[in-house]
């Protein structure tokens, strides 16, 4: 079977060029939706992949493999799974792909350093921004993956990837900037395992474009994916725009955007698509949700700024406490919002 080693030799030898060969693993550090859709493709594919996940289902998949549900059927993966790092014997050659929200990012990052060669690269494979400044607090070579991934995880065991014609766009670069032999042989890895991926010295504008996007993430969960598109979904992303504009950061155009992105699409697997990430991460009762870090990341810059992000401040608290009482997703009112988001501004 192909590994990535081959495959990168026969991408330089079209290209013409010389790669350093990887000889080590992809290690999957948060095997949910997106890490699991990941994980499970690049090990279809032929990679060397081992999967970090926890409770239920880390048990799943080292009883029976994951389930991994795409347009074209159902497939079982088997590979190593396990609950800690340090179960792994990583080495400076392997590639660890963070793929858990970033409100568990520090402490994987923290156990990852009592393990990992400090050479190790890490790929921030997640939404938003901060989860790269993170890790390069503890690691020199840290890249970030801007994704487009429509994924879903509600079963232990099971993950389900929604793109098609490819499952995802992917597209990497170091952190903060350029690239290089890594960044270029994982972009060739997950291009071989059914996503769209490229090296792009720039890759962090992206991943502020996406965050935008993500801004309506905390309203899917809260009142429904129809909220999205309301104008309270409109203002959020303004916020975003004018408080990023204040503070001189470079964010790709919807343009550039879309361009990575044509003909990209969201598909029916197992019927609709419930909701987003947030939404997720209440319909599973984790007590825990990413707005701190979407929502947050504008109220943060926003007030570093004197721009005024009171939707954003609103949509951060509410989703914040649905999580803590772990509420239903879907179950807020937007006048809640509305109101809550007129008394902040």
């Amino acid at each position: 079977m192909a590994t990535l080693g081959d495959f990168v030799r026969l991408l330089s030898q079209l290209n013409g060029t010389v790669h350093a060969e990887m000889s080590g693993r992809f290690i999957i550090y948060g095997a949910g939706a997106v890490g699991g859709v990941i994980g499970g493709s690049l090990a279809l594919a032929g990679h060397d992949v081992a999967l970090i996940a926890r409770g239920d289902h880390l048990a799943a998949i080292q009883r029976k493999g994951l389930e991994l549900h795409t347009e074209r059927g159902v497939e079982v993966v088997q590979t190593d799974a396990v609950a800690d790092p340090g179960d792994l014997a990583l080495s400076a050659d392997d590639v660890v792909l963070l793929s858990m929200k970033t409100q568990d990012t520090i402490p994987a990052l923290d156990r990852l350093a009592e393990v990992a060669p400090p050479e190790i690269a890490v790929v921030c494979v997640q939404n938003g921004v901060e989860n790269e400044r993170l890790a390069l607090r503890r690691f020199p070579n840290v890249y970030g993956i801007s994704v487009m991934l429509p994924a879903t995880f509600l079963e232990p065991g099971v993950v389900t990837g929604e793109g098609t014609p490819d499952l995802g766009v992917l597209d990497i670069g170091r952190s903060p900037s350029g690239v290089d032999d890594t960044a270029e042989m994982v972009a060739a890895a997950l291009s071989s395992a059914r996503f769209r991926s490229e090296a792009d010295p720039a890759v962090m504008r992206h991943k502020y474009a996406k965050l935008l996007m993500n801004t309506a993430n905390a309203l899917d969960a809260a009142c429904g994916r129809s909220a999205r598109v309301s104008d309270l979904g409109v203002r959020a992303r303004q916020e975003g725009i004018d408080a990023f504009a204040a503070a001189g950061i470079d964010v790709a155009t919807p343009d550039e955007w879309m361009a990575r992105r044509q003909d990209f699409t969201v598909t029916e697997v197992n019927g609709p698509r419930p909701g987003g990430s947030s939404w997720q991460s209440l319909a599973r009762g984790s007590g825990t949700i990413e707005a701190d870090y979407l929502n947050g990341e504008v109220v943060l810059v926003g007030r570093e700024f004197g721009v005024p992000t009171p939707v954003n401040e609103a949509l951060r608290r509410v989703a914040n406490r649905m999580a803590r009482e772990r509420a239903k997703p879907g179950s807020v009112p937007i006048d809640e919002l509305e109101a809550l988001a007129a008394s902040l501004s």
